[in-house]
């Protein structure tokens, strides 16, 4: 059953992740998308490794590809232009699509297991048995790794406010909330009082 779940996923995300590039339809592109990530966490989980595969669903496929769905479906973007001007790099993309394969056959050629690979990853997580995958994962970023796991938090933080300064485009023709005109207004000179009539107005 293990190795009949374990070929359905493996199929699933390589199925996925080709309708992906080639769909013509990018809402079709974000769905076989999401196919792929989910499978990828059912592989996860043969693995033993569920907090990943819950990572997975959850940021990936709650956060990233739902994300990417209401880009894709909001944006009014002509695809059919975009595809058009991509058809005269086509020649260029093969032939380094052959040089990245002639390469990875070259690395993958060579490649082979060490004698110490067993004994290297059994040092650096603990016995299953004894300390359950997702305690030892919380375990190394929390203790051993706690530094670098802060370091690149901050890394993303000064990104992510980067990207907001960067694109922040301040246009005079919107109409801005003066938070501090508004505290400060005088009331005498904010407010007006009409005498209407009865049966005329303003």
């Amino acid at each position: 059953m293990v190795t009949l779940a374990f070929y359905a996923f493996a199929i699933c995300v390589i199925a996925g992740g080709l309708f992906t590039v080639i769909s013509r339809n990018p809402v079709h592109s974000v769905l076989w998308l999401i196919l792929a990530f989910l499978s990828s966490a059912g592989l996860f989980v043969l693995l033993g490794a569920e907090f990943v595969a819950m990572l997975l669903i959850i940021v990936y496929v709650g956060a990233v590809a739902v994300l990417f769905l209401f880009v894709v479906m909001m944006l009014d973007v002509d695809f059919a232009e975009l595809k058009a001007e991509m058809a005269k790099y086509i020649p260029l993309a093969l032939l380094i699509g052959v040089v990245i394969l002639m390469q990875l056959t070259l690395a993958l050629g060579v490649w082979d297991y060490s004698n110490d690979a067993l004994a290297v990853r059994a040092n650096v997580t603990p016995d299953p048995e004894v300390v359950h995958n997702t305690a030892a994962l919380g375990l190394l970023i929390y203790d051993k790794y706690f530094l670098l796991f802060q370091l690149a938090g901050l890394i993303l933080l000064v990104a992510m406010v980067g990207a907001i300064l960067l694109t922040l485009r301040h246009r005079a023709d919107v109409k801005r909330q003066d938070v501090l005109a508004q505290m400060y207004r005088d009331p005498a000179k904010a407010m007006e009082l009409k005498d209407v009539k009865s049966g005329q107005g303003l």
